[in-house]
């Protein structure tokens, strides 16, 4: 290899790390959500300027993988060691490298950047459902709470706006050609302003006030813990005498009229992680919490099942009533609430044996508590668009979402988990609360609005008057349909460029290639690899 080419390849090399960073970047809590769509210019831009291989695509794509991965989930081991966090960021840039190599193979096609932003769709898609269930954290959508495309959601859902992203940096990529050459300019402007147009056009559907067929006071209780990490609930009677006390001062400042009493608490994930289904003084704390407060408490607890198994469930408890309808966790985290190959993982990391042995349930995530249907996404659970799109469907009015992050400390975690739940409420048109063991705890509007919030790591409770809504958002009427849309309009493009050039191929030689997203540009696809 010649020192050019050298020196091509390290430029590419450079700009794939330097997309990735970029897309890291766009993520909360930086509220630099534009930076998402020209981190994907820049990584179209590496990988379809100039004659490239397929596998080299894939490699400059999962370069940029690992610029955005590694950055945005150390929280993963931060109290377990890098090897998760680092396995984990290496096999999620697997998908970024197959977006890289498609956007090779697609490159020559007309009207390129609407089906490179298909693929990655189709690769967020692939990236939600496997392995072992998905792992749908860092999806473009879940950058743009504060943007300009997060209007979007209540059209298409999280897939539609991770769409839209892609595809104003596609056709961001697509101008560098059309600039120099001066030709093929209306495909890259119509790529970058069809998905802002859009979201200015249906900005009008996300509405704060819209068809509210009642109100409801509701609090969230952020009990705090005695510690962080792994061994945040090695305390669980102090976990949950926090909670039980926290809950007990909000009823007096009710009885003193410092606020207005609520309809409904909310408590956090593993709030109980003492199973007061067995355990008769949980179950009398949290009792005598709940007639204190005068309200049902929706209680996260960890429950005991008579196989060795256990359950993390939130429990409608009523003072009177006692436990009554309950979620249990239907999304389960690998490698955290229960580990798959648990004998092989063993050989590698000493923290093998201290994942959990949870197992699903089911039902469609959704309780009533105080006559009010609500809808319940328990902490990872959020990241899924079928958690809360379900309760919706079986009538969910008010939206909540029980978490725990005390165990990955002082990280972006807990903010980047926000941003999914305030997506939530644009793409269902639903009030969002948001109750966590250590924070941030907050009260979401339907149109993505952070109305309260508290800090973190210290005990408080949010109180609000958050409107009930029957109504259904398009996105939640079509549910799943424009993501598998998406998805057939990727692999199409595919396969018609495949066909193409093995035609090509087989009647005239080597393919020309193309410039970014689709402009001419000289050179053979064979020409330089990695």
């Amino acid at each position: 290899m010649t020192a050019r080419p050298r020196t091509a390849v390290a430029v590419r090399a450079a700009a794939s790390v330097a997309a990735g960073l970029l897309l890291f970047a766009s993520f909360p809590p930086r509220p630099l959500w534009f930076l998402a769509p020209l981190g994907i210019a820049l990584l179209v831009a590496a990988v379809t300027t100039g004659a490239l291989r397929r596998r080299a695509g894939f490699g400059y794509g999962y370069l940029a993988g690992l610029g955005f991965f590694l950055p945005l989930l150390p929280w993963v081991g931060v109290y377990v060691g890098p090897l998760p966090w680092l396995a984990l960021a290496a096999a999620e840039a697997v998908f970024v490298g197959l977006f890289g190599m498609l956007a090779v193979q697609l490159r020559s096609l007309r009207a390129a950047p609407v089906w490179i932003a298909a693929v990655w769709s189709l690769t967020e898609w692939l990236r939600a459902s496997v392995p072992f269930g998905g792992f749908p954290w860092g999806r473009l959508a879940f950058g743009q709470p504060d943007g300009l495309f997060v209007s979007l959601a209540a059209v298409g859902g999280a897939p539609l706006v991770s769409f839209a992203v892609a595809l104003t940096g596609a056709g961001l990529a697509a101008l560098v050609p059309v600039v120099r050459t001066r030709r093929g300019w209306p495909v890259p402007v119509a790529a970058v302003l069809l998905g802002p147009v859009c979201a200015a056009a249906v900005w009008p559907l996300v509405r704060a006030d819209g068809d509210v067929v009642d109100t409801v006071t509701v609090a969230a209780i952020q009990g705090s813990v005695p510690r962080l990490g792994l061994d945040f609930n090695a305390q669980r009677k102090a976990v949950l005498d926090n909670h039980v006390a926290r809950t007990r001062e909000l009823a007096a400042d009710v009885a003193a009229g410092r606020v207005p009493a609520p309809d409904v608490v909310i408590w956090p994930e593993n709030a109980s992680d003492i199973d007061p289904l067995r355990n008769a003084d949980a179950a009398r704390e949290i009792t005598a919490a709940s007639a204190a407060i005068g309200a049902p408490i929706l209680v996260g607890a960890v429950l005991a099942n008579g196989d060795g198994t256990t359950t993390n469930s939130v429990i409608v408890w009523d003072a009177e009533a006692g436990p009554g309808e309950r979620h249990d966790k239907r999304i389960i985290q690998p490698f955290g609430e229960y580990l798959p190959w648990r004998s092989f993982f063993r050989l590698f990391s000493e923290y093998a044996d201290r994942a959990g042995y949870f197992v699903p349930g089911d039902g469609d995530g959704t309780v009533e508590a105080a006559g009010i249907p609500i809808g319940v996404a328990t902490c990872y659970e959020v990241a899924f668009d079928r958690a809360l799109r379900d309760a919706v469907a079986a009538g969910a009015q008010l939206l909540a979402v029980p978490t725990n992050n005390a165990t990955f400390g002082d990280t972006e975690m807990t903010y980047q988990q926000l941003a999914m739940s305030r997506l939530r409420a644009v793409e269902h048109g639903r009030a969002v609360v948001v109750a966590a063991t250590s924070g941030v705890s907050a009260v979401v509007e339907p149109d993505g609005r952070v109305a309260q919030d508290t800090p973190l790591f210290v005990p408080d409770a949010l109180v609000a008057e958050v409107p009930l809504r029957a109504d259904v958002t398009l996105a939640s009427r079509f549910g799943v349909a424009p993501e598998l849309l998406l998805c057939a309009v990727a692999v199409a493009a595919v396969g018609v460029a495949v066909v193409r050039g093995r035609r090509e191929k087989a009647g005239s030689g080597p393919v020309p290639s193309t410039g970014a997203a689709g402009a001419p540009a000289g050179g053979r696809f064979d020409k330089e690899d990695l």
